[in-house]
């Protein structure tokens, strides 16, 4: 069966970026760079995480966080003053960091960044919850810790393994994220359990002449009620989700297959090639070669 969470998280590509140790102690506060998505396990202590535009969250021993998308965010020690001013960390040994006074921390945490490879990543970000809290999952912290070491190294297949990893590390976080989803989007959709079957029939049969009504019959659901439902929990209309995943498919395909343009059509549920090309660069900005074209050009300049 086809697992539309994994699907996504594998075309975002992600890659790691750095990761570090980081030790505090109180009072103390800091805006990390805006260097793409965070995440971060704490091991020791309590920190109060502020993201932009989101009520405070307090985090504890074995927590985890992820922010999928480059926000604007503050992380401060219990109690800290307003008037603390966000601090520059300082890099007592390779790879560990201290913030606030000197002395015996009272903070431990696992943080890092990765990046996404995909070109179209914002699209498939937007599906995904705009911060995750997972409170006490062994497991994540025991993915940092991988991914730490792992990019200390100098093993041999050593970018392999943190995609894989971070792949890893991401899907955990998503399926078990703590609360409710209180965002429309895919882990919304995926967790109303009509809405979840329609969401992998799209995944499965990308190719398949989708109508709505086809959709609602396989959620068991009347047409207008399966609308109204998919559209709340995703957060987009039905055949709106279905064209987003074709195109986003379409461009995968664009990028690394040697597959022409025709044969991408009907792969994507196209039964033309001119159908697919005025949808792909109605949807997209640019007609399927020239978008290969031009990734193909950015691939070779990368690789020189």
């Amino acid at each position: 069966m086809i697992d539309p969470l994994a699907q996504i998280v594998g075309l975002l590509q992600p890659r790691a970026s750095f990761s570090k140790f980081v030790t505090a102690r109180r009072p103390w506060a800091v805006s990390p760079p805006r260097e793409g998505p965070f995440y971060a396990a704490l091991l020791e202590g309590e920190v109060e995480l502020t993201v932009v535009g989101s009520p405070p969250v307090t985090m504890s021993a074995g927590d985890f966080v992820l922010i999928p998308a480059t926000y604007e965010f503050t992380v401060a020690g219990p109690n800290t003053p307003s008037d603390i001013l966000a601090l520059v960390p300082t890099e007592v040994r390779p790879g560990v960091f201290h913030l606030g006074e000197p002395g015996e921390p009272d903070t431990r945490m696992l943080i890092g960044y990765c990046t996404f490879g995909a070109n179209d990543a914002a699209l498939l970000v937007s599906l995904l919850p705009r911060l995750v809290v997972v409170r006490g999952e062994q497991r994540l912290t025991t993915l940092v810790q991988l991914l730490s070491d792992e990019a200390r190294a100098a093993r041999p297949g050593r970018d392999i393994v943190l995609m894989r990893l971070l792949e890893v590390l991401l899907i955990e976080a998503f399926r078990t994220m703590t609360g409710g989803i209180a965002t429309p989007g895919l882990l919304r959709g995926l967790a109303d359990e009509r809405v979840a079957a329609a969401l992998r029939c799209i995944h499965g049969e990308p190719a398949k002449a989708w109508t709505v009504g086809d959709l609602a019959k396989e959620a068991a659901l009347s047409r207008s009620t399966f609308f109204d439902r998919f559209k709340r929990e995703v957060g987009v209309a039905p055949m709106e989700y279905l064209l987003n995943w074709r195109m986003a498919l379409a461009k995968d395909h664009l990028r690394n297959d040697k597959l022409n343009v025709g044969q991408i059509a009907a792969r994507v549920g196209y039964s033309s090639q001119s159908t697919f090309s005025v949808a792909f660069a109605r949807s997209v900005g640019t007609p399927p070669m020239t978008y290969s074209r031009a990734h193909a050009s950015a691939a070779q300049r990368e690789g020189q």
